[in-house]
């Protein structure tokens, strides 16, 4: 088989999502891309038809447990509802910087994506003014949220310098347009697949020393209140 027809023999995972941005929205939460199934419309039973809405997922959890939300975790119209009315009650907004990807393998990995779209994240801060924090759902490895963006701003020429490299890692840049300084968080990913990463931090062990009945959910659950 011909590296052409491999290649257009791929998946095409696009983002079944438009960008979630309630006006005067002051922070972005920003990842990659929901599991395969959201865009093919085949979700399982207890997934949410909204970003983040995977049933394996833990960022709406950690949500509803900093902001006792009470959330329903159902398919359901009512679920979409409850969480937009949150970003736009915070001023969060939601906004996925890749638009799409091929892939061999039909999972969520973020390193199986090749041939990645992304989002001009750029000019889409530039439409939202108050915008000052971006909350990536992951860090700076193959693929991630902060590995992709830094792969934008280097095409914009924007530097992008580190405040703090402890976990979770603070960057700052100034938007090209404006000047306006704008922070990034890179937390911990909010996946199952991550918590093996979460076990080998130091803050965890620390954590689970103090706390042996605490769980990887509730190390996200502190780390993620200080942003949110």
């Amino acid at each position: 088989m011909s590296k052409r027809l491999q290649k257009d023999s791929l998946f095409h995972h696009v983002h079944p999502y438009a960008p979630f941005i309630p006006e005067g929205a002051t922070k972005l939460i920003v990842g990659t891309l929901p599991p395969p199934r959201f865009t093919t419309g085949e979700l399982k039973e207890g997934d949410v038809d909204f970003c983040y809405g995977s049933r394996d997922g833990q960022l709406w959890p950690i949500l509803n447990a900093i902001f006792d939300l009470d959330l329903s975790f159902e398919t359901t119209t009512e679920a979409v509802v409850q969480r937009k009315q949150f970003l736009i009650d915070r001023g969060i907004g939601i906004c996925d910087i890749v638009a799409s990807a091929k892939r061999e393998k039909i999972d969520a990995s973020d390193l199986g994506m090749q041939d990645v779209e992304l989002r001009d994240l750029i000019s889409i801060l530039g439409q939202f003014p108050n915008i000052d924090t971006l909350l990536f759902t992951g860090g700076n490895s193959k693929n991630g949220p902060e590995y992709l963006f830094r792969r934008l701003l280097k095409q914009y020429s924007i530097p992008f310098k580190i405040s703090t490299s402890e976990i979770p890692r603070i960057h700052h840049f100034r938007h090209p347009e404006t000047s306006r300084p704008i922070t990034t968080v890179s937390l911990t990913a909010p996946s199952g697949a991550a918590n093996r990463a979460v076990g080998s931090l130091l803050a965890y062990k620390e954590m689970k020393k103090r706390y042996p009945h605490k769980t990887t959910l509730d190390f996200r659950i502190e780390q993620y209140r200080s942003y949110f």
